[in-house]
């Protein structure tokens, strides 16, 4: 996998190297960066899920939210087998979308009577809008930038119906900004498909974080947990926590 830096993963401007205990700087040149990998467009049709592919651009020269991963594929392929007609109706935020993998293959599977609004930081939104246009996609999905843990924009469906979110479990500062951000989308009757894929022990520690904030539990109506859970991908349902069981929490 390209290793691309925390500052660039969050759209902030790259440090300066690091500086030695006697204040000289360590030159780039002793680490040099690793080439950029060239933007590709890649069709998907999620194993014949979708009857027209999908097509998406991948493009990492703005962060590593621009290429495909593996927890987007796991949620895309769960919503278009499992719930392709039951989203038709209802108003669907994606958080942290990078290209906007999973609520495109929505966008272009289900018949929509709402926009899907597909998020993420402001170095992404020229990502997602190109892969809307790429797909003809702008009457059933609209890129909007939302950065966890700041107030919702008002553009964006307040405590919409539907919230998507695949591979956000990656930085760890910003665990505490994307529960604020869920605590203020979820509503009463609202659901969150999470899927992500655990990599290091960090991870455990938000799942800790938002099993206390939220009632989660494990998606059991995917034939396909199995095989990605060997792979440590991990599907679940975010809701609310009703009334009594915020004061059994307490």
């Amino acid at each position: 996998m390209i290793e691309i830096p925390i500052p660039t993963l969050l759209g902030l401007p790259e440090l300066s190297p690091p500086s030695s205990p006697d204040g000289l700087k360590i030159s780039e040149s002793l680490a040099p960066p690793r080439e950029p990998k060239a933007a590709v467009t890649t069709d998907i049709s999620f194993d014949g899920l979708l009857k027209e592919p999908l097509l998406l651009k991948e493009d990492l020269k703005d962060g590593c939210g621009g290429q495909l991963w593996p927890a987007g594929m796991v949620l895309a392929k769960y919503l278009l087998s499992r719930h392709i007609t039951d989203l038709s109706d209802k108003t669907i935020v994606e958080l942290g979308a990078g290209g906007g993998l999973v609520g495109l293959a929505v966008a272009r599977a289900c018949r929509l009577e709402h926009p899907i609004y597909i998020t993420d930081q402001e170095p992404m939104f020229s990502l997602m809008k190109s892969n809307i246009q790429l797909n003809n996609l702008g009457p059933n999905a609209t890129a909007a930038i939302l950065n966890w843990g700041e107030p919702i924009p008002n553009q964006i469906p307040e405590k919409p119906d539907v919230i998507i979110a695949a591979d956000c479990v990656y930085f760890e500062p910003a665990f505490p900004l994307l529960i604020t951000t869920l605590q203020h989308l979820l509503g009463p009757d609202s659901v969150c498909y999470f899927c992500y894929k655990r990599r290091r022990r960090a991870d455990m520690r938000f799942m800790k974080m938002a099993k206390r904030a939220f009632d989660m539990e494990p998606v059991r109506d995917d034939p396909g947990a199995e095989s990605y859970n060997r792979e440590n991908i991990f599907l679940y349902t975010i809701r609310a926590k009703r009334i009594d069981q915020k004061s059994d929490t307490k």
